[in-house]
């Protein structure tokens, strides 16, 4: 494996930055409440915008300034901003999500970076990309992003934790291969703003419906249910006592 000191002052930039995108896996994983977390998620578009934008600076492949470009317009601002005004407008901006033993959380993803970084030595001991290095970084990030939807009952914060899965699944384009082609891209893009606008219009049925956007009440209402009372196979009423 290629030592830092090495490495030229733009891959050691990727490399930071990459660190920096995972550290913010670990605060949307230890995120409470809303808005903190739409927050780190848009920190997370940024980052992943620099880093896109120095691989195709390294790399020479000028197709990726304009998944950099998406990238900022789609995470960053649009999405962000989409899920900040459903928060707002559901009043679920002030709403404290609990969780149940957070340490053990973050100790969790913990080992799945560790778990990464051991899946991905193989990959990194025989590429010659220059940002084989952040390979893990983006296995890491996809893998926290699961732990974020399966810990999360809160279901803003399962789509985020999906998102963060979609910038994941990105990184390693980028990192691995130098990006997908262009027109798969563009459509990757435009099926995760749709997913966005899909999403908030679910949260407002799901909101009027049942009053809630917790899943694990959801769950609850179909235990609670009673059950109905057996039908009569003729619809008659019941005999009276014999005489």
């Amino acid at each position: 494996m290629t030592s830092l000191a090495q490495l030229s002052l733009f891959e050691q930039a990727i490399i930071v930055f990459a660190a920096l995108a995972l550290f913010s896996s670990f605060v949307m994983l230890a995120q409470t409440r809303v808005l903190p977390l739409i927050y780190a998620f848009a920190w997370q578009g940024v980052l992943l915008a620099l880093v896109t934008a120095l691989v195709a600076y390294v790399s020479g492949h000028p197709h990726l300034y304009i998944s950099a470009a998406l990238t900022l317009a789609l995470k960053v601002f649009l999405i962000p901003w989409l899920l900040h005004r459903l928060a707002m407008q559901l009043r679920i901006h002030l709403e404290a999500e609990r969780i149940v033993h957070p340490s053990l959380l973050l100790l969790a993803g913990g080992g799945l970076v560790i778990f990464s970084y051991y899946i991905a030595l193989p990959i990194v001991q025989r590429s010659g990309l220059a940002t084989r290095n952040t390979i893990a970084v983006s296995i890491a990030i996809v893998l926290i992003g699961m732990l974020v939807m399966i810990a999360r009952k809160k279901a803003v914060a399962q789509v985020v934790g999906f998102m963060s899965i979609e910038n994941g699944l990105f990184f390693a384009a980028v990192v691995s291969t130098y990006g997908m082609p262009l027109i798969v891209e563009l459509g990757v893009a435009f099926d995760v703003l749709v997913a966005a606008i899909l999403f908030g219009v679910f949260f407002f049925h799901m909101r009027e419906s049942f009053d809630t956007l917790d899943v694990d009440q959801l769950t609850r209402l179909s235990e609670a249910r009673e059950p109905e009372a057996p039908h009569e196979a003729s619809g008659a009423a019941p005999a009276g006592p014999a005489r």
